[in-house]
């Protein structure tokens, strides 16, 4: 099982704009590319929010594959509409981790 980790950081301004395009659009269209079988919508607590909250969603593949699978044929388009939509306002990095136990 493979997690695929994306942490970002929306500015105050766009906040509450940016959460519901998550939740209704984002987060759905992630889902529907089949490569995930489940996932996390977090945030986290006990940091400075100066800049705006922070946030994490851990999607879960079952196999390389699907992370793979994600990366060549989804992600470029998926990234694209964040950053056409939300462009300087949002900053999010990425990580790829392996369950262990």
């Amino acid at each position: 099982m493979l997690i695929y980790n994306v942490t970002i950081q929306p500015s105050w301004d766009i906040h509450d704009a940016w959460k519901k395009w998550m939740v209704e659009v984002h987060l759905p269209e992630m889902m529907e590319t089949a490569c995930f079988t489940k996932f996390h919508f977090c945030r986290l607590l006990d940091i400075d929010e100066s800049d705006g909250p922070t946030y994490t969603v851990q999607y879960f593949a079952e196999n390389r594959k699907q992370y793979n699978e994600y990366i060549r044929h989804f992600s470029p388009v998926l990234r694209q509409k964040g950053l056409d939509l939300w462009g300087n306002k949002m900053i999010a990095f990425r990580s790829l981790m392996d369950v262990v136990h």
